[in-house]
């Protein structure tokens, strides 16, 4: 039985586009489920949500708001959960900051963000900030693993209206440059735990005892791993590919993933840009320190710091000069690759260059090639490995390409790798412990200060519950289906002696193959070159990459996939695919009013959302919608109604006008509920009569800059009165 008080379907409230996006898309789905007896509501995990829900204990009563993660996080562990999840910004320590400046300028009572906390209450304050930073909200909502891939429809598409790729050249000197020694993969150790256990983990130094973690809890059969990078290794590391950038005459560019990763990226972010400005905090770091300089938020958050110091900003350019050419996330303002941790997310930064030739844009706005830093050897060899591909065979074609699925490994926070509480910077030399509750010790590393030790986990049910999805997929499809898996990595060893007698037992490890990263990268790509398919069966890291890279290759977006997580309990979160929540859209829109996000994975999630509360509540009519979803879909798509990039052309509020008519004519036209087409064939008759008005009025709506009362937390009235600018639109959907 599900909580009367609980909607059928949930929507999620996030952030940036797919916010802006949703204030125009959720009344027309309302508006059609309400037909077919179907409630849709919303619950706000949005960062200024998650930020005021967490502080709301201390605030007045009319600025409190309930803690709506939390209680997504129990409904999904609910047999009758049906959560449809738009992508969410993972703040960095700039995105925490400036969206907690902009919610106290609203006049929310929200303690300043302590940068450096000194007594107990700064250090309270700062522990609650952390929580919410990162990648906070999946591991959370994710109670169960990843099955994603491009809907048939989107795929057909992308064949039939091919992107434009960049062209390859062999003799490109763009490569990628990752640590052969000292770093996260050659460190880890990898063990499986034949009972329940608990542990702590501390550090033991000349002084003696620390403890880092405790009461750390494992079930029985949980792999649990331990690794660190040596921060003097990533220093020598840094140092000589910025001089190896200066001579092959390429871009410097580093690529990381600060927001998921959130404790330990943005701490070799920093030393990134503590090492391309080496003479200067060789020279000024005294003066740098009382500035407030922390490397870890960024160049432009340094340049901020020391904009009163001549001397400093004098000294910065002249070193900037003598550097490399930088990759820049924005040439015209002069925001580089090191300005803003969470600016440049490899998942999506390596993509887009690999899909642009090979090229990054440099500061005199024209594209180069390109040194791409992934400091971390563990994943950096799939993007060495596809360069290398795309070098020796030029550019995929996405006519004639076949695609690449995806079975994530996820499931109750495995492997969350940057994110997991039990990631530290060393404070000192000595060895991290971790010691079991019978005094068994698990791991141990010898450590320096300034090392970055990690630990993370998954467990059996998890890990069981993914193969089976996997032969699940792979009898649906009959694809080549592969296990990115390396034997020889003391994390996929552990895996891999899951894997087999599970494929075994199903009588299916002919269908099946384990390969490494590398090797399984190479396989995928001749796969898809040849116009066939394969399924990546991937951890969970793997899966965030994998999921943008293919999709991108394919698709032009990884925005479009189709993203479906069955849950463990019986539940199902359908998440609008991958793409993060386009900042850059939504600049746009505040300059011109033109929403370029383009919600054709809203489209697909909703579809899959109806169908399965068909399933597990027996209503036939939630059926009948999820498949003129899909006809609406595939409407969008033939007819060409998506969002254009340019202001002037259609966007995303009149790709939801086009969704809404096709979705009401194919209700209106189906035979299956009579009284659903008795219901919609007047809408239909409405929104096809209304069309030179509606997308007159859509298209009135454009040219100007676009307020809608914030960044990080909207005004819903005139978030609703920009997103929603046709009346005529508005009196047929209400």
């Amino acid at each position: 039985m599900s909580d009367p008080e609980t909607p059928d379907i949930i929507y999620t409230k996030v952030d940036e586009a797919p916010e802006l996006a949703s204030a125009s898309l959720l009344p027309i789905i309302q508006r059609f489920a309400r037909e077919a007896g179907i409630s849709v509501g919303s619950r706000d995990i949005s960062l200024a949500g998650r930020i005021v829900a967490t502080f709301s204990d201390d605030l007045p009563e009319d600025q409190r708001l309930p803690d709506d993660l939390a209680a997504l996080g129990a409904l999904v562990k609910q047999p009758h959960a049906n959560v449809i999840k738009l992508p969410n910004i993972s703040a960095s320590e700039p995105q925490l900051v400036a969206a907690v400046k902009e919610l106290q300028d609203k006049g929310f009572a929200l303690p300043d963000y302590p940068y450096a906390p000194q007594t107990e209450a700064e250090k309270a304050v700062r522990a609650k900030y952390d929580t919410i930073k990162g990648s906070a909200v999946n591991p959370v909502l994710r109670e169960g693993n990843s099955d994603r891939r491009a809907a048939a429809a989107v795929k057909k598409f992308a064949q039939d209206n091919p992107h434009r790729m960049g062209d390859w050249d062999a003799a490109s000197k763009t490569r990628v440059a990752s640590m052969q020694g000292g770093d996260f993969f050659s460190n880890e150790v990898s063990a499986t735990l034949d009972r329940a256990a608990t542990a702590r983990i501390v550090l033991e130094t000349a002084l003696g005892e620390t403890v880092l973690k405790e009461g750390v809890s494992y079930p029985a059969g949980t792999v649990v791993d331990a690794t660190y990078m040596s921060a003097a290794a990533l220093d020598a590391f840094l140092a000589e590919e910025i001089e190896k950038t200066k001579q092959e005459g390429t871009l410097f560019s580093l690529h990381m993933k600060a927001t998921m990763m959130k404790v330990s990226d943005p701490i070799i972010f920093g030393h990134a840009v503590r090492q391309f400005l080496a003479p200067v905090f060789d020279k000024h770091g005294d003066a740098m320190t009382a500035a407030g300089v922390d490397p870890n938020a960024g160049l432009g958050a340094l340049l901020d710091r020391v904009s009163d110091k001549p001397e400093i900003l004098a000294e910065i350019e002249r070193v900037m000069a003598e550097r490399p050419a930088m990759y820049m996330v924005d040439s015209g303002k002069g925001i580089t690759n090191l300005h803003v941790p969470s600016d440049v997310i490899i998942d999506a930064s390596m993509p887009a260059l690999i899909k642009a030739g090979g090229k990054g844009w440099g500061p005199d706005d024209a594209q180069h090639d390109t040194n791409c830093v992934i400091p971390d050897s563990s994943y950096a060899p799939v993007y060495d490995e596809t360069i290398r591909f795309f070098k020796e065979n030029g550019k995929l074609d996405p006519a004639t390409a076949g695609t690449v699925q995806n079975i994530g490994l996820m499931a109750q926070k495995a492997e969350e790798y940057g994110s997991h509480p039990t990631t530290f910077e060393i404070p000192q030399a000595g060895t991290v412990k971790i010691v079991l509750d019978d005094g068994t010790v698990l791991h141990e590393h010898q450590v320096q200060a300034g090392d970055i030790w990690r630990s993370a986990s998954a467990r059996k049910a998890p890990i069981e519950d993914w193969v089976q999805l996997a032969i699940d997929r792979q009898r649906a499809t009959g694809y080549r289906a592969i296990f990115w898996l390396d034997e020889a990595r003391a994390h996929d060893a552990e895996l891999i002696r899951y894997v087999k007698p599970v494929l075994q037992a199903a009588g299916v490890e002919d269908k099946f193959e384990i390969m490494a990263p590398r090797a399984a990268t190479r396989a995928s790509l001749e796969t898809i070159t040849k116009g066939q398919n394969t399924i990546a069966i991937t951890g969970n890291v793997l899966r965030d990459y994998l999921t943008d890279l293919f999709p991108i290759l394919e698709l032009a977006t990884s925005a479009k996939m189709l993203s479906i997580v069955k849950l463990m309990n019986g539940g199902g979160l359908f998440e609008t695919g991958a793409g993060g929540s386009a900042p850059k859209h939504v600049q746009q829109f505040h300059e011109e009013n033109h929403l370029r996000w383009d919600s054709l994975g809203e489209f697909c999630a909703l579809g899959e959302s109806f169908k399965f509360l068909a399933d597990q509540s027996g209503n036939a009519k939630a059926r009948v919608l999820g498949e003129a979803v899909e006809a609406a879909t595939q409407g969008v798509l033939d007819h060409d109604r998506s969002p254009s990039r340019k202001v002037g052309d259609p966007d995303n509020r009149d790709s939801h006008y086009w969704f809404a008519r096709y979705w009401a004519e194919a209700l209106a036209e189906q035979s299956d509920d009579a009284e659903l087409a008795d219901a919609f064939a007047p809408l239909a008759r409405a929104l096809a009569e209304g069309e030179a008005q509606i997308t007159g009025d859509l298209a009135a709506a454009q040219g100007q800059p676009a307020d809608t009362g914030g960044y990080y937390r909207n005004d819903d009235a005139k978030l609703a009165q920009v997103m929603r600018p046709s009346a005529a639109l508005n009196a047929i959907i209400g």
